[in-house]
């Protein structure tokens, strides 16, 4: 009888042991923990509400045993052995937390996931960010971030979604950014960087960049050719466009409010993917637009206004069989409205808009027919009835439409 109490207590015993050292293997790792604790001590306590994420931190518990409204914002993996738990993603509620990002951040190894957007946190970003080698998404979006982009950042290798826009954040591109090549996402935009872009055709994965509304300046850089948005505009490129012909793959393209010259290339709008094209307010001059009777390409947005463009106004828009919205205003065309754009307005023509040219003669009569288009016709020296809506505005003198043009 004995020696049967003896055993079952000894395999009683040894069941409670392994179940504890179980729940003691499978809580976080220390170094997590710590990270998490230094975090929430880099805000301001006064940011933190009540229903926010932050203050469901509380440290009397496991991270990553919590269950229900505690450590709201933090993803553990699960491991299948016996070692500690990893917190793989930090996803913190837009809440306006106020603060800067501690560098322990960097102690976060497992992380995947770091999004941080829509809040006020201050200072740069740390240069242990680069420890974070199985990083997948950054977002740091929408907060007041100052400094360079860490040069560490190149470590990233399974980067594959990089937003830092809406910041202060200054300084150029690490040249060797080019070594992120899971990158399918990047978006610079808003903030004040400046300086040349380097030769970014490395990051071959790379669908969508944004570089808009900031100081970048020098020629269009080479670029992946798997691109298929592109938003370059509020900033001081110049050169031609040359560069960006060979991306077949490209949907949509805006470079507006730059200094670039030279012509609005028809290998651009030839491009058979291209749907929107912005190239307004820079300095072109020519508009080389193609006879596409045959299957040409899906362009439905072209807005060109606030260039140099001369001569008459390009006849072969019409062949451009899904184009819908056309934006020539403030150029320097001069001559008739073609009779074709008034078919057009007729039918697929939704947006027109040729204020500030210096366009002479009478209308298409389509025009004085249509009712469904929007745009202006105001500010040249046509002939408009007062029934035409798209005549709005004081009309140009003929004695301002002769001699040397002038930019309104």
């Amino acid at each position: 009888m004995a020696t049967k109490l003896f055993f079952l207590l000894y395999f009683t015993s040894t069941i409670i042991l392994c179940l504890m050292a179980s729940q003691i293997n499978s809580s976080t790792l220390e170094t997590d923990t710590h990270a998490l604790v230094e975090i929430k001590r880099a805000i301001d306590p006064n940011s933190v509400s009540p229903s926010s994420y932050l203050n469901s931190w509380d440290f009397t518990m496991d991270p990553c045993e919590s269950t229900g409204s505690q450590f709201l914002g933090i993803l553990c993996n699960l491991p299948l052995d016996n070692s500690s738990s990893r917190v793989v993603a930090l996803d913190l509620d837009s809440i306006g937390y106020d603060g800067f990002l501690a560098p322990a951040i960097g102690n976060l190894t497992e992380l995947t996931v770091l999004n941080l957007d829509k809040n006020n946190f201050r200072g740069p970003i740390p240069q242990t960010i680069s420890n974070l080698r199985k990083l997948i998404r950054l977002t740091l979006s929408e907060n007041f971030f100052t400094g360079p982009i860490p040069l560490g950042i190149s470590a990233l290798k399974n980067l594959q979604h990089l937003d830092v826009s809406f910041n202060r954040l200054s300084g150029s591109i690490p040249t060797n950014i080019s070594g992120l090549r899971s990158l399918t996402y990047m978006s610079l935009s808003n903030n004040a960087f400046a300086g040349g872009v380097p030769d970014l055709k490395g990051l071959w994965q790379l669908q969508t960049i944004d570089l808009s509304i900031n100081q970048f300046y020098g020629d269009i850089p080479n670029l992946p050719i798997s691109l298929r948005k592109i938003y370059f505009n509020h900033n001081i490129f110049s050169g031609h466009m040359t560069p960006l012909k060979g991306l077949k793959m490209l949907k949509w393209l805006d470079i507006s409010d730059n200094r670039l010259s030279g012509a609005i290339s028809k290998d651009i709008i030839s491009l058979k993917g291209i749907v929107h094209l912005n190239v307004s307010y820079n300095r072109f001059t020519a508009l080389e637009v193609i006879n596409y009777s045959l299957e040409g390409p899906m362009l439905q947005v072209l807005e060109a206004q606030g260039n140099h463009l001369r001569g008459h106004l390009p006849l072969n828009l019409v062949t451009l069989k899904n184009l819908t919205n056309v934006n020539l205003a403030n150029n320097q065309f001069y001559g008739i409205i073609p009779n074709e754009y008034g078919t057009k307005v007729m039918t697929s023509w939704r947006k027109l808009y040729l204020e500030y040219n210096f366009l002479t003669g009478n209308l298409p009569p389509e025009f004085a027919l249509q009712t469904n288009i929007r745009g202006s016709l105001a500010n040249n020296c046509l002939q408009c009835p007062p029934n035409i809506v798209l005549c709005h505005g004081p009309q140009r003198p003929a004695t301002e439409c002769v001699g040397n043009h002038q930019t309104p």
